[in-house]
């Protein structure tokens, strides 16, 4: 769902039928591969634009492939070199913006909390959308009256959601440490991993259809941002987005060394405040003790 940049096709002009596809270019990785890129998505984008105005003005079921390449100029056979049908025309960015995103995972740092990872790869699907409001919005009132694109938008949704459950997994899989307020919940990983890159999808979705349905205007990344933190505090109450434990995490079977510096570092955390002192049992489950521990910090902050 992105992009038409204007309201007449800006490509040069053509004899219908004629081929103004550069094809395939160098793949070296040198100013011709760049070049052959480029135009690669130029052809993609004139392709899209005059589908979306083909699509407002006759109606989607009336429109054909042949008459989406006639209109930007070009061979019907270069039409599906690029796309498989002409709904896909509606959805041309996705492909690329998949892989960005699958490398923005790939590259993160370990030490990053991997839901806030997870945040900034959906941003990227939002910032694709907001690049171009008007043919967004435009994108958006097609869709919602074409039964066709709407379930071709739910297959390019599902596609980032599988590719964030992957990551989260994947998380779950490695023997570098966790980050606070990520714990691995045996068992319960898959579910866990699955529900929050859903909920991360789902928090994108709603942001994006409200700020569509509202003309496109409004700051819609501060609104994304709102809404990651309503999942930070749902998931991992205890995760802040870019936070770093001023305490130590000590074992069970630590030295005495290690718990006093551990206790040394929790005493420094909060120069101004108060001492806690909590008991649990030692094979009390961790939640339960991190539910007393909180209930006691909220308490001392009423008294």
């Amino acid at each position: 769902m992105d992009r038409v940049q204007s309201a007449t096709p800006q490509h040069s002009a053509a004899p219908r039928g004629a081929d103004r596809s550069a094809g395939p270019g160098p793949s070296d990785g040198g100013p011709g591969s760049r070049r052959a890129a480029a135009q690669r998505q130029q052809m993609r984008q004139d392709l899209a634009t005059a589908a979306m105005e083909l699509f407002a003005s006759q109606g989607y079921e009336e429109t054909t492939v042949d008459q989406i390449a006639a209109a930007a100029g070009v061979a019907r056979r270069t039409f599906f070199r690029y796309f498989r049908s002409k709904e896909e025309a509606i959805f041309p960015d996705h492909d690329d913006t998949l892989v960005r995103v699958a490398d923005l995972l790939a590259s993160a740092e370990p030490e990053e909390h991997p839901l806030d990872v997870v945040c900034r790869g959906i941003k990227e699907v939002l910032r694709m959308y907001a690049s171009t409001p008007a043919v967004s919005v435009a994108r958006y009132q097609l869709i919602r009256q074409v039964p066709a694109l709407r379930e071709r938008e739910i297959a390019v949704v599902a596609r980032y959601e599988r590719l964030f459950t992957r990551y989260l997994l994947g998380r779950f899989d490695t023997a570098e440490a966790i980050p606070p307020g990520w714990q691995r919940g045996g068992e319960d990983d898959s579910m866990l991993a699955e529900v929050s890159a859903a909920a991360v999808v789902a928090a994108h979705n709603h942001v994006l259809r409200r700020w569509l349905r509202a003309g496109g205007r409004g700051d819609v990344e501060a609104q994304l941002d709102h809404s990651f933190e309503v999942i930070r505090r749902t998931f991992w109450a205890s995760a802040e987005p870019g936070a770093r434990r001023r305490g130590s995490l000590v074992a069970p079977g630590a030295s005495v060394a290690e718990w006093e510096e551990g206790a040394t570092s929790a005493l420094s955390a909060s120069p101004g405040g108060e001492v806690l002192i909590t008991v649990a049992r030692t094979d009390a489950p961790l939640d339960v003790v991190v539910d007393s521990i909180r209930a006691a910090l909220s308490g001392a902050k009423q008294a």
